[in-house]
């Protein structure tokens, strides 16, 4: 493999890649052309990821004959994923068409580019089609998310998608985020079975925690496939909060344990004070000085009969 035709690949990829976020496809058809010319092999594929590349040109692109181009330079590679040790031979027009249309599953060998075997993900291949070229499905166990017309479901799978993209890992990790949102979506949707407020708030607390820049794993997990759709659908705040979240809300329960620990074992035995739950004076207090020392102490109570407790100033 050729350094030179490594670097000009990546650069197109890049050029393609902004163009792609910028939702502009201005001179798309002319890096095509460049690649269409360009010998490319197995290895060129997975160390420059140009095929994720060419299918988000693809995917934005209006133009009819950049998403042919595309769709055509997308099937030549694909032969070279579905035949190991082939390489060679960029240009779409002098592959023949395929015997027959693969189905969406993912290709025995595109688990090259996975470390080792999931259960329920491989990040794997770097297409991510639709129809007859083959799909980037991260998570092997989930179908692809059937299609809807509902305008709020769509609108929610692009705001998931759109999430998904914050930070740009997916493309170092060659992650589709449209599928990976829609199935989100799916399994959010299955569970409500409609698109009240409830489902509504499910979708925006999703959204809230993949967008985290504090909290930049819950999505790289999403996206490598670690966290299944359906287990990403149902995963309360306190799962997916960042690990420093995390560290605040154990400290905070710590606190709470000694504050309850200190009101009933060293505190001293009262009939002043009057429970607000069963009403009643049977109560021990401690007094402790969490302030400033000009300021006054902090009350601690604790009911002896029903085990309220509560504190003052």
């Amino acid at each position: 493999m050729s350094k030179k035709e490594e670097e000009e690949i990546i650069r197109i990829a890049k050029k393609m890649d902004k163009m792609a976020q910028k939702k502009n496809g201005s001179g798309a058809l002319d890096l095509l052309k460049e690649l269409k010319n360009m010998p490319m092999t197995l290895e060129l594929l997975q160390s420059t990821r140009i095929g994720m590349s060419v299918n988000a040109i693809r995917k934005q692109s209006t133009d009819e004959e950049v998403t042919s181009l595309a769709k055509s330079l997308i099937k030549s590679w694909k032969k070279l994923l579905d035949e190991p040790g082939g390489g060679g031979g960029g240009g779409g027009d002098k592959v023949p068409e395929e015997k027959k249309k693969d189905p969406p599953i993912p290709t025995t060998s595109s688990s090259q580019n996975s470390p080792e075997p999931r259960e329920e993900s491989s990040s794997s291949s770097n297409f991510g089609e639709s129809g007859d070229v083959p799909t980037n499905t991260l998570i092997t166990t989930f179908p692809r998310a059937p299609s809807t017309s509902d305008s709020v479901r769509i609108k929610c799978r692009e705001m998931l998608s759109s999430a998904l993209q914050a930070g740009n890992d997916y493309i170092a990790i060659g992650a589709d985020c449209d599928e990976l949102g829609a199935q989100i979506e799916e399994c959010i949707f299955q569970e409500f079975k409609n698109t009240d407020m409830k489902y509504k708030n499910r979708v925006r607390s999703r959204i809230a925690n993949l967008k985290d820049v504090k909290n930049p794993n819950l999505r790289r997990n999403v996206l490598c496939g670690n966290v299944a759709p359906d287990r990403m659908a149902q995963m309360t705040a306190e799962e997916m909060a960042s690990d420093e979240l995390k560290e605040m809300r154990k400290n905070l329960t710590k606190e709470a344990i000694r504050e309850h620990q200190m009101a009933r074992t060293g505190g001293t035995q009262t009939d002043l004070f009057v429970c607000g739950k069963c009403k009643k004076k049977n109560c021990t207090y401690t007094q402790v000085q969490t302030r400033s020392a000009d300021e006054p102490m902090t009350t601690f109570v604790f009911c002896n009969e029903c085990g309220n407790r509560w504190k003052f100033c």
